[in-house]
């Protein structure tokens, strides 16, 4: 349309007045989109110029380290990776400084699961003497194309000069993005960038627009038809005589204000705005807004999907309860438990001797006194577990002579004087948890100081040392949900069995108590993580029979994992209860008040994990996402296509019950029954996805988003929650300890979960209700003077002739009404502190009520009148002269738009009245200046003064009145609170 001035048959005035408005649109959308583009840039380049360091041979041949940014690392790199530094590529272990080659990696930022994984180092370069020696040998690392599967790779490890050969499995790597939990590692590089495991399990970007952008634009489709519709008719009534199609082309040009082009700038500013109230807010500090284009969609959330490691939980694990049956121990109380420890072993209490139960029958009970069994209780704690503790001794120097020295116990001779200064101990373990539990037992004063394969040492609160033989261990399997230990105390010769596990499979193990299963229920619902801890007391003659059989069965070529399983089921009988332990999984502050909140406003949320679906359901629990009155449905595992079915229908039969499910059986339902599942899941109060790959994340946000059709918003922390949260279309990123992966990659990036409760139900709403009223005005004011352009050619014989004529075209819509219309983003319609208390007023908002065709269709009627009574009024009663019509229906027109604004604002901010003022004493000043377009001698009459008053009043006190009687008899719910 801005192009057709250049034709001269077609102009209708002077080229800026379509030019002008055209460019400034234009140049503030690619303003915004600029400063968001450079944003991302900047955030990508912080994130790739984190330092490294890498194992180099100079030019003098002198061995050394270089720090490289990680954007610099290439394949065959030797990297060196410190504790608690993030891996930045995926890497095949070399070395490591604990001299058995382990090492501990924390991989819930790839999998979600908390558990430490345990990596080996490559023998053959583990045995070098020194970093330096790699240089000096020939080898060549053989890896499989990138893949996206985490828990699997194939290479190969072969050295030229000696000829060995060595396969490498996912044991010998480190993917990027874990983070290295003891020591330091060395690795050789085999895939950077795109190729990275984590990389190629994100999905790919996307722009996202907004349901409320979506809406304006039906709408200006609409208006566009309305436009072509208004012009055509104009010639049918014109007659289709001569150059017509010239004529009908000037028409479209003359209703084109009809198209809001300005509202393109409102919208742009005022999301702006939203944005920096979002990272102003002293109640949210540090939120970051990384995409200003989606604030509304804040407003308007019916899903959020959330992550658990890091997002709901701090993955921070603290021992909590200690119940032997007839007592229980909390945190208040443990000091008592180091007293009688104290009191034990200071040789004022005799322990009970295994030998005393060992003489008799099994059956065999004494009555033990509170102390013993505390006693008893604590010391299967300190030995039932795989922790071992090492000591880091910080000593400076070159890494090429001597790695940094950090010996797990295992390698270490026995010190007195370093074990003494516990500051320098710390633990290592598979899991948390094991560590809790260890760090308490050290606390009430029985402390593991020594740990290797074969033998353990404690150490209690007297200072005496107690030497423990490890004879047999059976890990921990998520099949079995329990560990166990043999151990022969070196002093007394006593043999003993130790085993830990969840309460579903020890309920059968140990002898009957009444209490084990209330108080396993009792603390499952305070969301702590219970452990049953039991023992049994062996004869050597009891052991070595065992033994036996346990070797044969290890022997065995057919079903030796099952033969095993059999032969330790024979000692896993009738074993003495010791105690239960409950350890609580810190949650993040205020997670429950949020996910209550959240609940309330209509929101229905999704837990989607890596994490077992033990933890996953336990902290389902403690975070009040399932409520004490609700059922849990575990859906069981299934692999056929039958048992999907029986499942499905099992959980259908259910009322107001939470659905878990792990990653695999969705799989299987997904294949066979997706609509089904989503169905049964979406009735559902709250669904626990476990054992979830980030693929399978952003899965089932696809997958909801399609089958609702709702706004979903996705919230994570780790970068196994990019592609889900890239995926929604709102996502929220946590800015946690693990990095900043997440938050990066997110629209909106906040400090933690409780500011989600603020940023949705304040932010959001504010955001989508301004935006709401800002483009229903805009379009008003289009459509207002359409209307007038409309009456004035049709009276005046249907001539394509423009109102009003240059500046006042351009005035109209910026200088004179844009601030007061502007100023529209201000405007509050409840309190912040009401919308956090009743967080039921959130569910209007989804149904999409403040932006609709029915609002739209009132606002065109207000126009249609306002314009009619405008226009109408203005050729009634002027007089003598054109300019007369100009100068009283323009100031009208004015004085109404001002008029308009008022009666829309819901809370008066002063911002706003001195847009009011401002625009008012601007057209004053134009109407004394603009002796071009107004009649100075007319405009200072009564005559105009009473004219512009009585057709003002006309078009604005019938729908003032209309607006009181509706808030009257018909108030919104948000005015009844406030």
């Amino acid at each position: 349309m801005a192009m057709s001035q250049f034709v001269p048959e077609l102009r209708l005035g002077y080229l800026y007045t379509y030019w002008g408005p055209l460019i400034f649109v234009l140049a503030v959308t690619l303003f915004r989109e600029g400063v968001d583009d450079i944003r991302r840039w900047q955030r990508d380049e912080e994130v790739n110029s984190q330092k490294y360091k890498r194992l180099i041979r100079g030019k003098d041949h002198n061995i050394g380290t270089e720090y490289v940014s990680s954007s610099k690392l290439k394949v065959g790199d030797l990297v060196l990776v410190e504790k608690d530094q993030r891996v930045p590529a995926d890497m095949v272990l070399l070395r490591t400084t604990e001299k058995s080659g382990a090492c501990f990696v924390r991989t819930d930022q790839m999998d979600g699961e908390t558990d430490w994984k345990l990596r080996l180092a490559i023998g053959d370069t583990q045995k070098l003497d020194c970093d330096a020696r790699l240089f000096d040998i020939t080898a060549t690392i053989f890896a499989e194309k990138p893949q996206r599967d985490i828990h699997s790779f194939i290479g190969t490890f072969r050295r030229q000069d000696n000829g060995e050969e060595v396969s490498l499995d996912v044991e010998n790597t480190l993917w990027a993005n874990c983070v290295v939990a003891n020591g330091s590692a060395l690795g050789a590089v085999v895939y950077t960038g795109a190729e990275t495991r984590s990389v190629m399990n994100n999905s790919q970007p996307r722009s996202k627009v907004g349901l409320l952008d979506i809406e304006i634009n039906q709408l200006t489709k609409l208006l566009f038809c309305a436009v072509v519709g208004l012009a055509f008719v104009m010639m049918c009534l014109k007659g289709f005589s001569g150059p017509w199609y010239r004529y009908m082309f000037r028409f479209v040009l003359l209703f084109s204000y009809i198209i809001p082009i300005s509202l393109r700038v409102n919208l742009d500013m005022g999301k702006a705005f939203y944005s920096w109230s979002m990272q102003r807010d002293e109640e949210m500090p540090d939120t970051v807004v990384r995409c200003t284009t989606i604030p509304e969609e804040l407003g308007r959330i019916s899903y959020l999907f959330s992550d658990k490691t890091g997002t709901l939980t701090q993955n921070s694990m603290v021992f909590k309860r200690l119940h032997l049956g007839t007592v229980s121990y909390g945190a208040e109380s443990f000091d008592q438990v180091a007293e009688q420890l104290k009191m034990t072993f200071c040789g004022t209490v005799e322990p009970t001797h295994n030998r005393n139960l060992s003489q008799g029958s099994t059956s065999f009970k004494i009555r033990r006194s509170e102390q013993t069994r505390l006693h008893d209780a604590v010391k299967a704690i300190a030995l039932c577990h795989n922790v071992t503790p090492v000591i880091e001794n910080n000593m400076q120097g070159n890494i090429t002579d001597s790695p940094v020295e950090l010996r797990s116990e295992a390698d270490q001779h026995y010190i007195k004087e370093s074990l003494l200064s516990r500051s320098q101990c710390t633990y290592q373990a598979s899991s948390p948890d094991e560590i809790a539990l260890v760090k308490w037992t050290e606390d009430v004063g029985l402390a593991v100081i020594k740990r290797d394969l074969t033998s353990l040492q404690l150490r209690t609160s007297a200072g005496d040392i107690l030497n423990y033989t490890i004879l047999q261990m059976f890990p921990f399997t998520s099949e079995t949900k329990r560990m166990g230990i043999i151990v022969k105390d070196v002093a007394s010769g006593d043999i003993t069995f130790y085993l830990k596990g969840a309460d579903v499979v020890m309920s059968s193990i140990v002898q009957y108590t009444d209490w084990l299963e209330e108080e396993c229920g009792n603390m499952a619902r305070e969301g702590l993580r219970t452990l049953v801890v039991a023992r049994k007391n062996l004869t050597e003659e009891q052991y070595l029979e065992f033994e036996s059989r346990l070797n044969s069965a290890r022997l065995a070529v057919t079903g030796r994992a099952q033969r095993v399983a059999t032969v330790v089921d024979t000692l896993e009988r009738e074993m003495e209860l010791l105690c239960v332990t409950g350890v609580e999984d810190k949650l993040q502050v205020n997670v429950r008040r949020t996910l209550e909140l959240l609940g309330n406003a209509g929101i229905k949320i999704w837990m989607l994990t890596g994490d077992k679906q033990e933890t996953a359901t336990c902290i389902a629990k403690s975070s009040r996402l399932v409520s004490r009155t609700q059922e849990l449905f575990i859906f069981n595992p299934v692999h056929t296509r039958t048992e999907a079915h029986q499942q499905l229908n099992a959980f259908r039969k259910k009322q107001d019950c939470a659905l878990v499910i792990t990653g695999d059986s969705l799989e299987i339902c997904l294949q066979y029954y997706q609509t089904e599942l989503l169905d049964v899941a979406c009735r559902s109060p709250a669904v626990i996805c476990c054992r979830c790959s980030p693929t399978q994340k952003a899965q089932i946000v696809t997958l909801i988003k399609a089958h609702t059709g709702k706004r979903t918003a996705a919230v994570g922390d780790g970068g196994n929650d990019v592609s889900m949260i890239q995926a929604a279309d709102t996502g929220i990123g946590i800015a946690g300890v693990e990095g900043r992966q997440a938050s990066l990659a997110a629209d909106f990036s906040v400090p933690q979960f409780s500011h989600l409760s603020r940023l949705l139900m304040v932010h959001g709403r504010y955001s989508y209700k301004r935006s709401a009223s800002l483009s229903q005005f805009v379009i008003h004011r289009g459509l207002i003077i359409s209307t007038m352009q409309a009456i004035f050619s049709a009276v005046f014989y249907f001539s394509s002739v423009t109102l009003y004529q240059g500046f006042l075209m351009i005035g109209y819509a910026t200088l004179y009404t844009m601030f007061p219309v502007f100023s529209l983003v201000l405007d509050k319609d409840v309190l912040s502190k009401i919308a956090l208390t009743y967080p039921e007023l959130y569910k209007e908002l989804s149904k999409g009520r403040s932006l609709s065709y029915k609002t739209f269709f009132i606002w065109v009627l207000i126009s249609i009148y306002q314009g009619g009574v405008i226009m109408y009024g203005a050729l009634f009663l002027f007089e003598d002269e054109f300019i007369h019509i100009v100068a009283i229906s323009f100031t009208a027109l004015i004085l109404t738009e001002l008029i308009m604004v008022a009666l829309t604002v819901r809370t008066w901010h002063y911002l706003m009245l001195l847009a009011e003022l401002f625009s008012l004493a601007v057209y004053i000043l134009s109407l004394i200046l603009l002796k071009d377009y107004f009649d100075s001698h007319f405009i200072q009459t009564e005559s105009f003064l009473w004219k512009v008053t009585v057709i003002t009043l006309v078009s604005c006190l019938p729908l003032y009145i209309l607006k009181f009687l509706r808030k009257k008899f018909s108030p919104p719910s948000y005015s009844k609170l406030s």
